[in-house]
């Protein structure tokens, strides 16, 4: 096919635009800043600047692109400072995930582009009863931490679009695989502690991993919405200590809420302590997915384990390879 990827330059675009020229693809590819053309064209694709805002310029180059299919994965997420009110540091992405949703899809009826596929996000959305993972069709959140609503509701909105329009959204895991992963330099400073009791679950997904899922999902017909996350939803005082002894870190601290409620915010003591995880069933059995590495555990080594300071420490991630439920 001939498949227009919106944010190609971006942590998964990149993964995915070599991924789809491997299997035989034709690939046109966006960036935002003109530092990125270079970038695009090395990994094979056409590069376009694009503003996805622009409702004029993304109509213009999805009609003389032509292509069989779009891929929506346009964030502004590289620069991303997390602060107490989660929706400010969100705000671009939220705008991407909305109006630049929007553009795509009306740029895609107009040329008659049947396939689309949007990135989406898994973790911290579902709602916080019941079981700690939760499959595409439990419920979202009802109550979402009021300095996440407006995130929560760009999420939502996307889902709905591109599903109401015959499309597929990914819910992703939390992304790692790249040399400049937000998560590497708190966990190295030791400014990312357990929360509480740190019963928070997270779903991890490797961006080879995610952008596999996704040619998978652009080769599957029918709308739907799939959650993109490893085989192993693992509680925050499980997976954290991990990964900070594959990066030769010192142990994370402990916070109590109270006192990462007044340094955080709400946001963080509820991902810390409650946020649920997810399941990857619909899309191993649906999209025929199988991953390269099947738990955070084996992909925090083969990604990281390299990066650890070579003073003599030694890293030895936690032994085991035991999963929860799918």
């Amino acid at each position: 096919m001939r498949v227009f990827v919106a944010g190609a330059s971006g942590a998964i675009g990149t993964r995915l635009v070599g991924q789809l020229i491997d299997g035989g693809h034709e690939v046109i590819g966006t960036f935002r800043s003109g530092a990125n053309a270079d970038r695009v064209r090395a990994l094979g694709a056409q590069p376009i600047a694009l503003d996805l805002l622009d409702p004029r310029a993304v109509r213009k180059a999805v009609l003389e692109t032509e292509p069989d299919a779009i891929v929506h994965q346009a964030t502004a997420l590289a620069d991303l400072r997390f602060s107490r009110n989660f929706d400010r540091g969100f705000a671009p992405t939220n705008r991407l995930r909305t109006q630049g949703t929007d553009a795509l899809l009306a740029a895609a009826r107009e040329a008659g582009v049947r396939r689309f596929v949007a990135q989406s996000f898994a973790s911290a959305r579902y709602a916080r009863v019941g079981g700690m993972v939760k499959t595409e069709g439990d419920p979202l959140d009802p109550t979402p931490v009021p300095a996440t609503s407006e995130t929560n509701a760009a999420m939502r909105y996307l889902d709905e679009a591109v599903t109401d329009a015959g499309g597929i959204a990914l819910r992703y895991g939390g992304f790692y695989g790249a040399p400049n992963d937000g998560l590497l330099a708190p966990v190295r400073r030791r400014q990312f502690p357990i929360v509480g009791d740190g019963g928070g679950v997270s779903s991890f997904i490797h961006l080879d991993d995610a952008a596999a899922a996704t040619v998978l999902a652009l080769e599957h017909d029918g709308a739907g919405i799939y959650n993109i996350v490893d085989d192993e939803p693992a509680a925050i005082h499980e997976w954290l200590p991990v990964l900070a002894n594959v990066l030769g870190a010192k142990p994370p601290g402990h916070f109590p809420r109270w006192l990462a409620r007044l340094v955080a915010g709400e946001a963080a003591v509820m991902m810390g302590t409650e946020s649920r995880g997810a399941s990857n069933a619909k899309a191993r059995r649906e999209l025929g997915w199988e991953l390269r590495y099947p738990s955070w555990r084996q992909g925090f080594v083969a990604a990281y384990a390299s990066t650890a300071p070579a003073d003599g420490r030694k890293s030895h991630p936690a032994a085991g390879t035991s999963h929860s439920p799918r």
